[in-house]
């Protein structure tokens, strides 16, 4: 195998694929990248046991030549050791690899050989069906993640509340995310030939999201029986999905409120910021929410240590019943009202022990629901 590529764009392949390479591993070939050259360019994987990034380097890019490629192959090299000789070396790279799988990377003057292993031993990428796929822009799908993933369960007690729950039903793709306290839920409309619910793991999404945040693109989702694969023109992201059956979530969306206020989402994440300063000695992180003359809302927390912080928000709509008293995690709600994009939120109240309904005013393809907490 013999090529010579731009080095920035090989060092940014490079980055993507590496962020898959685990060090930890016990199987020292997935330690590193592998590289196969052929006439087309240059593709590049790195793979753990969660998810396989694949990045492929045309042989132009916006009209410039980028690589040249003399003899096809394919080998494996060390994530740790390749990565940090590209990034150091100044000029275009020139790598030959041999029949022993000998690797010499030359820059101007600089030579650097290294051992590389047989491309064989390396695992196979899974097998999809190209005919089955969902459609989305890049923007959507990463809007989609980022305003349910963070709601996903921390423990490992019930591993299906770990992931991000993606169903995809006539041209909607819906992801839900719940750790049992709060969920979150979000729907976007898409292109597709399948069906299905699937169950992707948090980890692998919040790198997803990284990944994928320059494409700017349309891309291509599959599912098999143990993968999720995302495809642009240039990336592929295989993640490993969560065996097990999602708790039907439906149910727990509350079909009639006691009380609906109308709030400015800014307003309101600033204020439940500074209650959240006075909660963290409550294993909640305790903020009480009262409605106060009917117009207004009162917001606070307190620390037997440090003090007491009450505000007051103007409630720009209100129905229903105005005696309203309850307490909710602030953090909980922050990381909901900072995933709104919309200027305003109508937030529904079943009760002071009932779950609060969060939704963006004019966007009904999203909603947060969190339970509420004991202010004792």
């Amino acid at each position: 195998m013999e090529f010579i590529i731009d080095n920035e764009c090989f060092n940014k392949a490079i980055s993507d694929v590496n962020r898959a390479v685990s060090l930890k591993t016990t199987f020292p070939i997935l330690t590193g990248i592998k590289i196969i050259a052929n006439n087309n360019g240059l593709t590049l994987v790195g793979s753990n046991s969660d998810f396989i990034i694949e990045k492929v380097i045309p042989l132009m890019i916006d009209g410039r030549k980028v690589l040249e490629v003399y003899n096809p192959g394919s080998v494996v090299i060390s994530a740790k050791f390749l990565s940090e000789i590209v990034k150091k070396l100044p000029e275009k790279i020139h790598i030959k690899v041999n029949e022993k799988h000998l690797v010499t990377i030359q820059s101007n003057e600089i030579v650097t050989n290294l051992y590389g292993f047989d491309a064989e031993e390396y695992p196979t990428l899974p097998q999809i069906d190209e005919n089955k796929h969902v459609t989305i822009s890049s923007e959507d799908l990463i809007e989609a993640i980022k305003q349910t993933v963070f709601a996903v369960s921390k423990s490992e007690a019930r591993p299906v509340l770990t992931g991000v729950n993606m169903s995809v039903k006539d041209s909607r793709l819906k992801c839900v995310a719940t750790n049992s306290q709060r969920l979150a839920l979000r729907e976007v409309a898409i292109n597709s030939n399948v069906d299905g619910t699937f169950i992707v793991p948090s980890t692998s999404l919040n790198e997803l999201i990284k990944i994928i945040n320059n494409e700017h693109s349309v891309l291509n989702i599959f599912f098999t029986d143990r993968y999720m694969i995302c495809k642009s023109n240039t990336l592929s992201f295989f993640s490993r999905l969560i065996d097990g059956i999602y708790p039907n979530v439906s149910g727990l969306l509350p079909e009639n409120s006691k009380t609906t206020i109308t709030l400015s989402t800014n307003q309101l994440l600033k204020s439940i910021d500074r209650a959240c300063l006075f909660a963290s000695e409550w294993k909640n992180n305790n903020v009480h929410l009262e409605i106060m003359n009917d117009l207004k809302i009162q917001i606070s927390s307190n620390s037997s240590e440090i003090g007491k912080i009450e505000e007051t928000l103007n409630i720009k709509a209100i129905t229903g019943e105005t005696n309203l008293n309850i307490s909710i995690d602030g953090s909980f709600l922050m990381d909901a009202l900072k995933a709104i994009k919309e200027e305003e939120i109508r937030i529904s109240f079943g009760g002071s022990m009932r779950p609060i309904l969060i939704e963006p005013i004019d966007n009904l393809s999203y909603l947060h629901l969190i339970s509420p907490v004991r202010s004792y």
